[in-house]
């Protein structure tokens, strides 16, 4: 999921600073873009003046170079290694007609070498074109230091992290979700706006919970599609005392649940679990939703749709699976800590000792043997990023939260999906979700990615957007 990111490069020049700048920087980016997994598109060193970009035809000349690999920039950095021209940048933005992040670094000066033949005067040349991008109405992101060298590990760092803000923006605009059954009547919490959603180019594909079972139904345990999910099944998590026919069962409603995907070109799932699927078809969906979250294809419970969104552009930001859970459980009296629970469908990545069992609590209202599927296991210690998207419907936007913690090893005697959150004021975050009106389901993240979620929600999405510090 992460692989490498293809970056649009502007390199800016203004001709009464040294030329020999521009050409000299070509080389450190190639450096830095080895470092960062970035694949540059930019003009050949004989197209322009060094390849630089000044004057409006060169504009012209590097905006028709990003529109033939339109498909392909998901960004473009813009570098000043000398002060650069304003409206060079701006105009090849504005004529390559590419809706993308924007990422400006500028050069430092040499306190010794402020002569003319040496000077950059980048500092400044930065304030400028950022003056223009904001007049051209042209979102852009900064690096951590005002001017930074590409050689310096901060850029690097800078480099990596804009290349999750572009994966997140292109595969948030992008993504396709699919919602399985109706919402759970007792869950008014996962409503949401398909609406609000579509302007931000999420698009929902919906399917009656029936016409899931109804083709699972008509499956046997001798198709073939039935015995290689079933052995896939059996390769990817221990089954415990899971009776065969349960499992044979848990197999044919994944073949079902995986062409869905396959033909509708899904990115995501959100799931009608809470009780229908107990109660009219004998068995757990989890296994199936843990597997395809592990698989990067997220998978969330109770159709919370907006949930699944938050899965999905969380691991677009790390590169790793993510998980829906409950803010659950206060740890003890600790008022930093908290128990996160769901009843079994995390990604195998957070369960080291994952095993198929039961849903007790969902079992003591549709029957125990009616909830195979669930999977037990406990989330170590490790990095967290937590957040939620959610829509807003009184206001008719999309609003989130992000933040980071860490999972911790502390002792916790319970069953089903489980882990403990330390969270620096963890009070004045539950105060947030609780006045805000945010769902009682988060996302969790086995990495530290918030300040990516914060810059691609807000800054180009243009969503309402809480990072909790």
């Amino acid at each position: 999921m992460k692989g490498n990111v293809t970056l649009g490069v502007i390199i800016g020049n203004r001709d009464f600073f040294p030329d020999k700048l521009v050409g000299e920087c070509r080389q450190d980016l190639l450096a830095a873009f080895a470092q960062a997994g970035i694949t540059p598109i930019m003009l050949d060193e004989s197209a322009t003046k060094l390849g630089g970009v000044e004057t409006f035809q060169e504009a012209q000349k590097c905006a028709a170079l990003f529109r033939q690999h339109a498909n392909d920039i998901m960004g473009v950095l813009v570098v000043l290694p000398n002060f650069g021209d304003e409206k060079g940048v701006a105009e090849t933005l504005k004529l390559s007609r590419l809706d993308v992040p924007v990422l400006v670094q500028a050069y430092p000066d040499d306190l010794a070498r402020l002569d003319v033949a040496h000077r950059r005067d980048a500092w400044c040349g930065k304030i400028s074109v950022c003056n223009n991008l904001y007049q051209y109405n042209i979102k852009y992101s900064l690096t951590t230091k005002h001017v930074v060298h590409p050689s310096d590990p901060s850029f690097i760092e800078d480099l990596k992290n804009f290349a999750g803000v572009c994966r997140v923006t292109k595969g948030v605009r992008n993504v396709r979700i699919g919602a399985v059954g109706a919402r759970p009547g007792a869950f008014q919490t996962v409503r949401y706006s398909e609406k609000i959603l579509q302007r931000s180019g999420i698009s929902v594909v919906t399917i009656d919970l029936s016409h899931i079972l109804g083709f699972a139904d008509k499956l046997t345990k001798d198709d073939q599609k039935v015995k290689e999910r079933l052995e896939a099944i059996q390769a990817y998590t221990p089954t415990g005392r899971t009776p065969g026919d349960k499992l044979i069962q848990i197999a044919k409603l994944d073949v079902v649940l995986r062409d869905f995907v396959e033909e509708h070109a899904l990115d995501a799932t959100a799931i009608q679990c809470w009780t229908s699927l107990q109660q009219n078809y004998g068995c757990n969906v989890c296994t199936s939703m843990s597997m395809m979250s592990e698989n990067m294809l997220p998978s969330a419970c109770e159709v919370d749709v907006t949930g699944t969104l938050s899965m999905y552009a969380m691991q677009l930001a790390s590169g790793s699976p993510s998980a829906l859970v409950d803010w659950n459980n206060n740890y003890a009296s600790d008022p930093d800590k908290c128990v996160l629970f769901h009843c079994g469908n995390w990604a195998k990545s957070f369960l080291p000792d994952i095993q198929m069992s039961t849903a007790p609590i969902l079992g003591t209202t549709v029957g125990e043997e009616n909830t195979y599927g669930a999977l037990d296991g406990r989330t170590p210690a490790s990095p967290l990023t937590f957040g939620r998207i959610s829509t807003d419907d009184p206001k008719g936007i999309i609003k989130a939260y992000v933040g980071e913690g860490e999972l911790t090893d502390d002792a916790l005697n319970t069953f089903g999906n489980r882990a403990v959150a330390k969270i620096d004021n963890l009070q004045g975050l539950m105060q947030h979700v609780c006045r805000h009106g945010f769902e009682h389901h988060v996302v969790m993240n086995a990495s530290k990615t918030a300040g990516i979620l914060e810059e691609a929600f807000g800054n180009y999405m243009g969503w309402d957007v809480h990072r909790h510090k």
